[in-house]
């Protein structure tokens, strides 16, 4: 498609999607053209809008100060949020939209720290120079009569066409302003399926030590985000070739192991990255991080469990406990919540679980235990599980697979004859006290985990037997 054409296409996209938020659009002009303020959509709001898919979170900037610009929409907005204020932005909630409005920005860096001084620009391309790309500092005007003129004094949609990343300032600049740049590159990579340009892909390999400089939190908020991407294998690939997974996810990286003639297997980064592209495949209800991160990371054990066999072979004896350690050193380190450590490393414990069953002869017992150490992730181990199924020798994947439907199938059945997502002692902690004739303490619990392995080997027991099974064992432990 000729270039003219191309464009004409993205700003006709641009304007039917911005014509869908005309009204709220047409409000907000209207408030800073009375007060005499130049108002502009702005950064991804304008390259989402030229893509065809604009949401009601809307990014502007302006002229006026964040003080006159809490003025001018105070009596408009339903909530006015001041979180931001202090780097220049005033967020606004209208109805269902969610608005940022931001002081034109000129900030200067000292290369070091990365926090900006914060400095307020005068002119609308003080602030597009100091975005991160070219794609993110294109401006569309607002004034009372809706969106109008569409400003782009730095390339942007040409590099919207092309689909290429590349930086508004030469990216050692940019990116020695604030280093989380690049890895936005690789989450922009996953989202929006860009390459980058070469002189930005050799400015990361250079500076991606730089990174260190970036809290934990702000790297775990772009990694996220780059995870739940349309594309983020090609998101790692970028982070792990240019060097910036050595900083901040060296474990994946490290998965890339030789294959030579003697010891042939897999590469782990390969499989891992193709278990995540059929995780994704697998995924219900949109994307979910939990599961992403499991598939990605579930043999990270492996490089450090390798060991060459007398028979020519390969082993990873244990690489998943060995894996759910690793997982948890790094998402701590990375200060993910509790419960998103403790969910994706459970996933990588257990993704091996299943190859014990073999040809379907685990007892009732056995699926039982399998079932309550998931939980609730049962459903996300089930996907782990058969994404992990890569191997290009169709008969033993379907056999694999024909395993797993098996395996599933008695889970049914088990769960339609007992609780099995509430495998509990038959009798409670209140039972137990007056039955033994015991103070709550540690005897209560040593009992009710003694009756909890009984209910996982046998299954449900009347309230008779559970009471015998109980007397029995504290008569074996020498009281009467």
């Amino acid at each position: 498609m000729p270039d003219a054409a191309q464009d004409a296409e993205l700003l006709t996209a641009a304007a039917v999607a911005l014509n869908k938020h005309a009204p709220v659009l047409r409000e907000l002009g209207s408030l800073f053209d009375a007060a005499g303020h130049e108002l502009y959509l702005v950064g991804g709001s304008v390259r989402d809008a030229l893509l065809g898919r604009l949401s009601p979170d809307l990014d502007f900037t302006t002229d006026a100060r964040p003080e006159q610009v809490q003025e001018m929409v105070s009596r408009w907005a339903d909530a006015v949020w001041e979180t931001g204020i202090r780097f220049g932005t005033v967020g606004v909630g209208k109805g269902d939209y969610r608005l940022e409005i931001t002081t034109f920005r000129a900030d200067a860096y000292d290369q070091v720290s990365r926090h900006p001084e914060v400095r307020f620009g005068e002119r609308l391309e003080d602030d597009l120079v100091r975005r991160d790309f070219t794609v993110n500092a294109m401006a569309v005007r607002v004034t009372a009569a809706g969106p109008g003129d569409f400003l782009d004094p730095l390339g942007g949609l040409a590099s919207l066409a092309a689909r290429v990343l590349d930086t508004p300032a030469a990216p050692q600049v940019s990116f020695g302003d604030d280093p989380l740049r690049m890895l936005r590159a690789a989450r922009f990579v996953s989202q929006l399926r860009f390459a980058v340009a070469p002189r930005v892909y050799e400015a990361i390999e250079e500076m991606a030590p730089q990174l260190e400089r970036i809290s934990a939190e702000r790297v775990a908020a772009e990694l996220d985000k780059m995870l739940l991407g349309d594309e983020p294998v090609a998101g790692i690939d970028l982070l792990v070739e240019t060097g910036m997974g050595e900083v901040v996810l060296p474990e994946v990286g490290g998965m890339r192991m030789a294959i030579d003639e003697h010891h042939q297997h897999k590469d782990v980064y390969q499989h891992s990255l193709t278990v995540l592209r059929q995780a994704i495949a697998l995924e219900d209800d949109g994307p979910d991080l939990v599961l992403r991160w499991a598939a990605l990371l579930h043999d990270i054990g492996k490089p450090a469990t390798r060991r060459h066999e007398a028979n020519g072979g390969v082993s990873f004896h244990h690489h998943e406990v060995v894996g759910a350690k690793m997982v948890r050193k790094r998402l701590r380190a990375l200060k993910y919540s509790k419960q998103m450590v403790d969910d994706i490393s459970q996933l990588v414990f257990l993704h091996l679980r299943f190859h014990g069953y073999g040809e379907g002869k685990w007892t009732d017992s056995a699926v039982r235990r399998y079932v309550t150490d998931a939980g609730p992730l049962l459903p996300r181990l089930h996907k782990l599980v058969r994404a992990d199924c890569t191997t290009r020798n169709k008969r033993r994947a379907a056999r694999l697979q024909a395993s797993y439907d098996r395996l599933e199938e008695r889970i049914a059945e088990l769960a339609a004859q007992e609780d099995l997502a509430r495998v509990r002692p038959d009798l409670d902690g209140n039972q137990i006290m007056e039955l033994l004739g015991i103070p709550a303490g540690p005897q209560v619990g040593e009992a009710w985990r003694h009756l909890k392995e009984l209910r996982l080997e046998r299954g449900p027991m009347t309230n008779e037997e559970a009471t015998a099974e109980l007397l029995s064992w504290w008569r074996s432990r020498g009281n009467q």
